[in-house]
């Protein structure tokens, strides 16, 4: 059996597994994975990143995407801690993901070595930390066994990150073991007593609603999905930043419950006598602070399916709790037979007309139109395309009025941060156009843009190519509205001064083109479209358009307001 060091047997066990980019930073601490990925360069692609925050992101994107584990590397100490946003971004936000450490040497260990740390104790983990496990890989013949779990250990049950820590002389050591074959996810199928008990509440219920999202959904499932709410005509909402989950053009669709939920909506979900969520693990954005769905008991009756049975019953007590993942659970739920004559038919239709409503915007001052913006994207941007953010105000834009064509078309089109970690977009929308070919569009703040904004120089290395849009409005504009609300008129560390954002672009191999008015989008736009480069088109935005639905003069008046008591 032909020898190799272990550094080369790690590359041909991602092989195995289906990878086909790695993305990361390089260190001296895994030389020999870095020769391995020279070694088949041909068969996987080592996307090199300008820092470990912005490749981490690119592999939890990669996650959602293809949902097989996103691929980061990065080195020990630093490159690790700062790799951590993307895996803490990958755990709250259920997507399966593996972070390759490059760590101390073995006989240097626990000395407080060059770098050295213990990412067992900083990693997690538990719901508490940030991976769904954390291993030291010790033994080179080993390297097989220790992959192949991270692999399935990422895509069991609630998706996650999981950590491999490679001591550098583990490493270059000869090794005689081979590849494990490809690993794939267990499908947890629903219990039939429970579908029955299922199938009872609903035939009870007056006023049902359907919350979905979370990770594990293919389009299959999401077909399924749509297959059971026409079946049943129930109304059909997704939860926070997984608005791709159910088409948000069908007939069923009562829009998305998150940050800036429409008011129609969550008086809705207030008063539904039972809730069924498909997917979500319900945290905090998705239930409006606990509020809107009260922990640990509702006041609707609950259904929660999930596929990890440690998250059923952990926040929520739920009326009826089913372990499934989210293909087995949308077959199982399709093919529930529903009556002939259902008491909800206009609750559906109404919750439908008041998401359509919620699309038309208010009045707000200014130069420039937003909802007038994401019209002309909603035209122009193929129903494939892959719509990426970041965390801050500007987001809600595209959540409230995109519309997304989603997984039942066949294709993910929404790659955005639960956990609301800002400088997400701009990496995300990178990888997505490298590993996909699909065009990519961000929309990103000023805020938002300089916390990755120097990955444009990895998509212009590496042939990618994304649109991004870049709200400026001089601040940290989510933070600006929330001082205003608390404390008004007391500015303190929430303004920004900016570069010129249309010549940084430039500077990275971008085209860049600044704005001030609604009419000269448009134009930008297309150019953007018809260019073979990346492209960056910044809005001046006016700070007083802070929401979608009011300005921050309003917020700081009503502040004051309550202040004195009128």
């Amino acid at each position: 059996m032909t020898e190799k060091i272990a550094g080369h047997l790690l590359v041909e066990c991602l092989l195995a597994q289906g990878v086909t980019h790695a993305f990361g930073v390089p260190g001296e601490s895994y030389l020999a994975v870095l020769d391995g990925f020279h070694m088949h360069r041909d068969q996987l692609r080592f996307v090199i990143c300008r820092q470990e925050g912005g490749a981490a992101f690119m592999a939890e994107a990669q996650g959602k995407l293809t949902g097989r584990p996103g691929v980061c590397f990065v080195t020990r100490g630093p490159g690790a801690t700062n790799a951590s946003i993307g895996v803490h971004t990958a755990f709250q936000d259920s997507t399966p993901m593996v972070l390759f450490v490059g760590d101390v040497a073995s006989d240097t260990r626990d000395r407080e070595a060059f770098q050295e740390m213990d990412y067992t104790h900083f990693f997690g983990p538990s719901t508490k930390g940030m991976a769904k496990r954390v291993e030291r890989v010790d033994d080179p013949e080993r390297l097989p066994e220790y992959v192949a779990r991270a692999f399935a250990t990422a895509m069991n049950g609630r998706p996650g990150p999981v950590v491999l820590v490679l001591p550098e002389d583990m490493l270059t050591q000869t090794v005689k073991a081979q590849p494990l074959a490809r690993v794939e996810p267990v499908q947890a199928w629903s219990d039939p007593g429970a579908l029955r008990t299922l199938r009872d509440m609903l035939l009870a219920a007056k006023q049902p609603l359907v919350i979905a999202g979370g990770g594990g959904w293919t389009p299959q499932s999401a077909q399924a999905l749509q297959r059971f709410a026409e079946n049943w005509q129930l109304p059909v909402t997704n939860a926070f930043r997984f608005q791709d989950t159910f088409d948000n053009h069908h007939p069923l669709y009562a829009g998305d419950v998150g940050i800036g939920i429409g008011p129609a909506l969550a008086a809705r979900v207030r008063e539904a006598d039972l809730i069924l969520a498909i997917g979500p693990r319900l945290g905090e954005m998705t239930t409006g602070g606990y509020t809107l769905l009260q922990a640990p008991k509702t006041r609707q009756k609950l259904v929660h399916v999930h596929a990890s049975a440690e998250e059923l019953n952990r926040v929520y007590q739920a009326d009826l709790a089913i372990q499934a993942t989210m293909n087995a659970a949308a077959r199982s739920l399709e093919v529930l037979t529903a009556p002939n004559e259902l008491p909800w038919t206009a609750w559906s239709q109404a919750a439908h007309a008041d998401y359509l409503a919620n699309l038309q915007p208010q009045s707000l001052p200014g130069t420039v139109d937003m909802p007038a913006i994401v019209a002309v994207l909603q035209k122009h941007l193929p129903a494939d395309a892959v719509l990426t953010n970041g965390a801050g105000n500007f987001a809600s834009w595209m959540h409230r009025f995109y519309r997304h064509h989603g997984l039942v078309k066949g294709c993910k089109t929404q790659l955005a941060p639960t956990v609301g970690a800002m400088g997400y977009g701009v990496p995300a929308g990178i990888a997505a156009n490298l590993l996909t070919g699909r065009l990519a569009f961000t929309i990103a703040g000023d805020g938002d843009f300089l916390m990755n904004g120097q990955e444009l120089a990895t998509a212009v290395q590496h042939g990618g190519k994304s649109i991004i849009v870049l709200l400026n409005n001089g601040m940290y504009g989510t933070i600006r509205m929330h001082q205003e609300r608390e404390y008004p008129q007391h500015v303190t560390g929430s303004q920004l001064q900016n570069p010129d954002f249309a010549a940084l672009a430039e500077a990275y191999g971008y085209s860049g083109v600044r704005i001030t008015r609604t009419d000269e989008f448009e134009a930008a736009f297309l150019a953007a479209l018809a260019s073979p480069r990346g492209s960056l088109i910044e809005i001046v935005l006016d700070p007083e358009v802070i929401t979608t639905r009011g300005t921050l003069s309003a917020i700081t008046q009503a502040a004051l307001t309550r202040q004195s008591g009128a």
